[in-house]
């Protein structure tokens, strides 16, 4: 594995992800634990945003400047084995995932989905705003002691008039992003360690895959055991996924080979983001030990849209 060196941008969060660079330079985290949106200044000082019913997962900016984020209905337990945050199963306050826009002005929520084309939506992970202002997120799923309940890729508009499902059933899918020609969507699936490609055909719409090829749109699956979380995309289109057990960034070339991989500090390197005045720093949350990092990448990250970055 590859190592660069990083920097601590902050500490003591609520094992954080979603990160969402802002033009002033702060980070915005999901920290799900803590149930908050929480702003992280360059130097380091936090402020939340907003508290929610339940917990966020995914964010990202969307065309109107709001915050469009995946909220899980906060269906976690947490414990720490091995002195590590993590899920340790469900919640029995879980309320129910859904999708939702803050205004990051005035702290105002708006639920936009909880469910779609009848199906209710289960845990919200991770969400991408396509030119358009269009939102791709997935559906991580949830377990029972004994069963899981598939998830899957979404798209919906931002005003909450129209979603619909995209490729169901995933197995826990996470990250989500786009080509930089938007004409590919990516997931990132947790416990496979699989990186899929679709093709994207129109609105909210993908080539639909061959039911006798199932194996059609899995882009890479790297040799090693891999648990793959959110992703970020680079300009040259190479996908960064963040990874769990062992903690570290896997990039993967369009075609589907490993570029690098690159080492973390903490087997919860979660989510992430790309920033700074040539999009080469690379901000990635620590979810195990509650820290934002910032590192120096070798290779500009793709800039999302409507960031004003």
């Amino acid at each position: 594995m590859t190592q660069y060196p990083y920097k601590v941008v902050a500490t003591g969060l609520g094992f954080p992800e979603g990160p969402v660079v802002m033009p002033d330079g702060s980070v915005i985290v999901c920290e799900i634990k803590n149930c908050c949106l929480t702003r992280i200044a360059p130097d380091g000082s936090k402020e939340v945003v907003v508290k929610l019913a339940g917990a966020p997962n995914g964010a990202a900016v969307g065309h109107d400047g709001a915050l469009y984020i995946c909220n899980n209905g906060d269906g976690f337990a947490w414990g720490e084995p091995g002195g590590v945050t993590q899920p340790v199963g469900g919640n029995p306050d879980y309320s129910g995932g859904r999708i939702e826009r803050v205004d990051l002005t005035t702290g105002e929520v708006t639920e936009l989905y909880q469910e779609i084309d009848g199906h209710a939506l289960l845990m919200p992970n991770d969400i991408v705003v396509d030119r358009d202002g269009g939102l791709w997120f997935t559906d991580h799923g949830t377990r029972t002691p004994r069963s899981f309940l598939h998830g899957g890729l979404y798209y919906g508009k931002p005003d909450g008039s129209y979603a619909c499902e995209i490729a169901w059933p995933i197995t826990t899918a996470n990250g989500v992003g786009l080509s930089p020609d938007e004409k590919t969507v990516y997931v990132a699936e947790t416990e496979t360690g699989r990186l899929y490609a679709y093709d994207i055909t129109g609105t909210g719409e993908i080539r639909k895959p061959n039911p006798f090829e199932p194996g059609e749109a899995v882009l890479a699956q790297v040799e090693g055991f891999k648990r793959y979380d959110s992703l970020a995309v680079e300009e040259n289109g190479n996908i960064c996924c963040a990874g769990l057990t062992p903690g570290c960034i896997t990039v993967i070339s369009p075609e589907g080979k490993e570029v690098e991989t690159v080492e973390m500090p903490d087997p919860f390197s979660t989510n992430i983001a790309f920033g700074g005045p040539d999009m080469k720093t690379a901000y990635i949350t620590l979810s195990g030990s509650g820290q934002l990092i910032a590192m120096d990448w070798p290779r500009a990250g793709l800039k999302p849209n409507f960031s004003g970055l």
